[in-house]
Parts: C-alpha cells; structure tokens; sequence
C-alpha cells in the first residue's frame, strides 16, 4: 500500500518526531510504500497565492510532488501538536496547497461551490496522531476537542471516504521516559492495526 506520512512539528527532538519515525519504521517492516515528509525540514511553503487557488492552476515542483503523492496515496499518516487546538501554520498551509480541487474534492455540475463537495481521494485509511499539553477532558469540556473536527469532518469527511483514527498522547510536557515509550508501542499498535503488512 501507499502511504503517506506528513509530519509538521519545527524540533528535530520532538516527542512528534519520535511518532513520525516509529509509524514510518512500522510501515516499512510492514512492506508498504512510504512518502515522508517533514514539512519544517523541507521548508514547505504554506502561503496559498491567488494565482494557485484555480483547479488548473500551475503549481511549482515541490507542490506538484505533494499532490502526486497526496493523489495515488492509499494510506495517510498525519502527525502534529495541538497549537491552540489548531495544527501548526505550515500544515493548515499544506492543506490548503495539496489538499485542492480536482485532487481532494469537486463539486458536482452546476455548482457554483456553494454546495457539498464529493471526495476525490483514494485514502482508505487516515491516522491523525497529536501531542498536547491539555488534559483529555478539558480538551473535550472546555473545547469541544477541535482537532477532531478539522481532521475527521473538514478534511477527510469532505476529501474521501477514508476510516479515520485519530489518537492524541498528553500530558507531553510532564511525561516521562517511560510513558514516552510506552506511547509509541501504542504508536506501532495503531500503525500495524491499520496498515498489515
């Protein structure tokens, strides 16, 4: 299968980096096919010009890469912080780049855009993996969980008809070693769960 697995968090020695290589290293013992990328090492660009925003619009080398992958991807790994129940700017911006019309989603003739899209994508499976600083329940009671909103209802409700997991491993900033470890096998659980080699 191919799988895609897009990490946006700026520290190489983040708690987000150990997730992203511990799904890729699962993914690959599995037998998949895996297109890594991290968004802050490459230097993706988030901001959306108004000469991109068209269907046919000409896209640069690195956008056009996103989007090839994006496109024939079967698997989708998405791993990031909670930032203010957001995902960081440079992922909203990748959404906003790869995640476009004609690749993500279309509409149906005849409307203008006002309507529901239909999903184009070919993803048959989407983990979204966060870390956060906020306990689970304020999370829910305070917020109304964001997170799971944006990824299981704006995105990949709307892009495709993908089984979406999302798993979020708090409180990050008062872990220990061995919580930290104890998260990744679950890490490699979700991972070899949803994508068998």
């Amino acid at each position: 299968m191919r799988v895609s697995v897009i990490l946006a968090h700026p520290s190489p020695g983040s708690f987000n980096h150990a997730i992203a290589q511990t799904a890729v290293q699962a993914l690959v013992q599995s037998g998949h096919q895996v297109a890594f990328h991290d968004l802050y090492r490459e230097s993706f660009d988030p901001i959306l010009c108004s000469a991109e925003i068209a269907k046919d619009a000409p896209l640069d080398d690195m956008i056009r890469v996103h989007c090839l992958e994006t496109a024939m991807a079967e698997g989708i790994i998405i791993i990031h912080p909670n930032w203010w129940g957001m995902p960081p700017a440079i992922l909203k911006g990748w959404v906003d780049r790869v995640m476009r019309p004609g690749l993500a989603y279309e509409f149906q003739e005849g409307d203008g855009g006002e309507g529901v899209p239909r999903g184009l994508l070919r993803v048959r499976r989407a983990l979204v993996f966060n870390t956060s600083n906020t306990l689970p329940e304020r999370e829910q009671n305070a917020f109304g969980d964001p997170l799971q909103t944006i990824w299981k209802n704006c995105i990949f409700g709307l892009c495709g008809d993908a089984d979406f997991h999302r798993k979020t491993y708090s409180v990050v900033v008062t872990s220990t070693h061995e919580q930290r470890l104890a998260w990744l096998d679950d890490v490699r659980a979700i991972v070899d769960e949803n994508f068998p080699g």
